[in-house]
């Protein structure tokens, strides 16, 4: 029996992670066991999405599976973005150039900073007065 061909790719942003699979089929894209368009309502964020494969021109050539977790729906489609641009140089080393140049391997490393003792928040403290 031969082997089933399915390229991984694992992508972060904030606090989401995605782990992608793309498997050699006609461009469908389910996120969560949902459809595309149900789990990204946003038109805009899609676009987002779809921007590793619009660049290496394989839209239609593979389907995508996405597990995808933490953060909120623009972090998590950062991470996607991220996991199949990952995902894209197991296909085909040459991707790679494309895919630096408009920046799509490079983890979108900010996150929330972390609350310090005495503090209210990461930053805010009380108003200061001299007496």
């Amino acid at each position: 029996m031969a082997k089933k061909v399915e390229y991984l790719g694992t992508g972060r942003r904030k606090s989401s992670i995605a782990r992608v699979r793309l498997v050699p089929g006609t461009g469908q894209i389910i996120i969560n066991k949902r459809p595309f368009e149900d789990y990204i309502p946003s038109a805009q964020t899609r676009l987002d999405v779809m921007q590793p494969l619009e660049m290496t021109e394989t839209t239609g050539s593979y389907d995508v599976l996405v597990n995808v977790h933490g953060g909120g729906m623009t972090g998590q489609a950062g991470a996607i973005r991220h996991g199949i641009s990952r995902a894209l140089l197991h296909v085909n080393s040459d991707f790679r150039a494309v895919l630096k140049k408009a920046g799509m391997l490079t983890r979108d490393s900010r996150i929330k900073e972390r609350y310090k003792y005495g503090l209210k928040k990461a930053r805010k403290a009380s108003q200061f007065s001299k007496r």
